[in-house]
């Protein structure tokens, strides 16, 4: 199969999306807490969590266009704050129940089984029991131009995890404890690793 730019668009919008979705490869699956002014939390999961630095600590995640209601969004703007947590590959169907366009207001958490849990007085709510919960401060919003997405680049203030995934020079081993990996809309697995090399050079 070969596809040149004229051939995508010309594709079933459906079959397009699915297409070039899948195509971007296996990423982190990360379900993002936050909470309304009101006090109403929300759980939704991404699957476009980009590494932006180490120092400081940042993350961007990719947000669809704002035309409709975007809860998550509204949410991170308005409180300047939100979680993300990584689950275990036995939670992918409540994980992706979250993607479900529940009314604003009514919590994923309740409907889809997960427990929300407060540490230390952060404003997010996090996924009781998530094998890695990072704290994340809003930064700032980018909008892409070109489709109409939204960068959401936040500041790590926490990260919770069991230090025996961590390993002595600070790489953390997601694959031994069957974190939740996605591939493009509706796939999920988990991740065996084939080794670690060390720096390459010349």
């Amino acid at each position: 199969m070969q596809l040149n730019q004229q051939d995508l668009t010309g594709l079933d919008k459906e079959f397009r999306r699915a297409f070039i979705n899948s195509l971007a490869g296996f990423r982190q699956a990360v379900l993002v807490g936050s909470i309304s002014a009101e006090g109403k939390t929300n759980l939704a999961i991404f699957n476009s969590l980009i590494h932006l630095g180490a120092n400081p600590a940042l993350f961007g995640l990719i947000n669809r266009p704002d035309t409709v209601p975007r809860d998550t969004l509204q949410n991170i703007q308005s409180t300047g704050f939100y979680s993300l947590n990584y689950v275990s590959g036995a939670d992918y169907q409540k994980a992706h129940q979250t993607s479900a366009r529940y009314p604003t207001g009514v919590s994923e958490f309740e409907q889809v089984g997960f427990e929300e849990v407060f540490h230390d007085g952060f404003a997010a709510p996090f996924v009781a029991g998530a094998i890695v919960q990072i704290a994340m401060k809003f930064e700032e919003r980018i909008d892409i131009q070109r489709n109409g997405t939204v960068m959401i680049v936040g500041s790590i203030q926490e990260v919770r995890i069991d230090h025996s995934l961590v390993e002595a020079d600070g790489f953390v081993n997601l694959s031994a404890a069957g974190v939740l990996v996605s591939q493009g809309l509706d796939a999920y697995f988990t991740a065996s690793p084939l080794g670690r090399l060390p720096y390459a050079k010349p």
